[in-house]
Formats: C-alpha cells, structure tokens, sequence
C-alpha cells in the first residue's frame, strides 16, 4: 500500500517502527494546516517558521519516545503543541495583548477596565503585572474548552473566525465557550479576591 494513501495512525506506527518516509508523507499532509495556524496568530512569516520547526521537533521527540497515545487524532494534537509553543513565546517576550470582552456578544465586562494604561508610575505598574500574573493563574483553572479560546485571544487577539476554524467549529460555539470563559473567570477572580484596581 502507497504511504500518501495510508490514514494518520497508520503513518504514525510506521514511522515509530523505523519507517522514516511515513513521517514525511505525515508532514506534507499537515504542514500547511500547521503553519497557517501559527501563522494567523503571530503574523511574522520568520517567526512562524521558527516555531512550526520547534513544533515538529518536540512532535517527531514525542513519537519517538512512544508517548504519543492519541491515535486517529494526529492534527489536532499536533495543532495543540503548536499552539503552546505560541502561548510561550508571547509569555517570553511579554507580548500579552490582553482581550476586548465586548466583542463576545453581550458582556460587556472587562477584566482590565479600571487599569489606566497611561501615566502609570511604578508602583501602578508593579500592581498591573501582579494582576495579569493572576490572571494568567486562574485562567488556568478554567475547562480546557474556554481556557483554549480565552489563551488565543489574550496572546494575540484572534478573531473568533480564525478560531472556530481551527478548532472546527461554528463562530457562535467559539462565542460562547468565550462567554462562559469570561464568566467563570469572573467567578474566579471573587473567590480568590483578584483586585482590579490599583
């Protein structure tokens, strides 16, 4: 049987079996998709291509290490690491565009609405970068859903289109995984007492 012809899983176990040319039919198959993805949340060709290498790499480490167990689901996993090598390097750099809440239908909370950006002296400051570092903990706690979602839009403000169709699914579903991130993260913010305003 022709290697183009065989489905992700079947790639997959040829090529931890020794079988090097399945994992490149795997790659032609998916680069594209994988690329695009990054691409659409940096918007630097170079750096795309530097992160969908580091993508690959730590995917063909992880084939190798037998510790892939999601088998039929290749793409979505492999899209998934690319995605949080994004999420690092936006941390590295402290690149975080935090979200405009009001573009997810009717709420009209913002997180960050009583942060004056402007004139901030350093002790405003210390106080804006506490309050983001918790943010960033509690979104954390949120379900893998939400916290996927709310993660793209804080690191680089992608448009629900471009996530629903990553994820495959209808722009209403990525609105109101946002809308329940939103306010489960509101939630949380008042049980660990968050202060907004400093």
């Amino acid at each position: 049987m022709m290697l183009v012809k065989c489905d992700d899983r079947t790639l997959i176990t040829k090529y931890i079996s020794g079988e090097e040319k399945a994992f490149e039919v795997l790659l032609l198959r998916h680069k594209d998709r994988i690329f695009r993805s990054i691409y659409l949340k940096v918007r630097d060709e170079a750096l795309a291509n530097d992160i969908f290498q580091d993508a690959f790499i730590k995917i063909v480490n992880t084939l190798k290490a037998g510790n892939y167990n999601e088998e039929g689901k290749f793409l979505p996993w492999a899209m998934r690491i690319a995605q949080n090598l994004v999420i690092d390097h936006f941390r590295k750099s402290n690149k975080v565009k935090l979200i405009s809440e009001s573009s997810s239908q009717k709420d009209d909370f913002n997180i960050f609405h009583t942060i004056k950006m402007e004139d901030s002296n350093i002790e405003q400051q210390l106080g804006k970068d506490e309050l983001e570092s918790q943010v960033v903990e509690l979104i954390d706690h949120l379900p893998d859903s939400q916290r996927e979602i709310l993660k793209l839009r804080i690191y680089n403000d992608m448009s629900f289109k471009d996530i629903a169709e990553m994820y495959d699914i209808s722009i209403n579903t990525a609105l109101g995984r946002m809308r329940y991130a939103l306010i489960n993260l509101r939630k949380l913010m008042e049980k660990y007492n968050v202060v907004t305003e400093y």
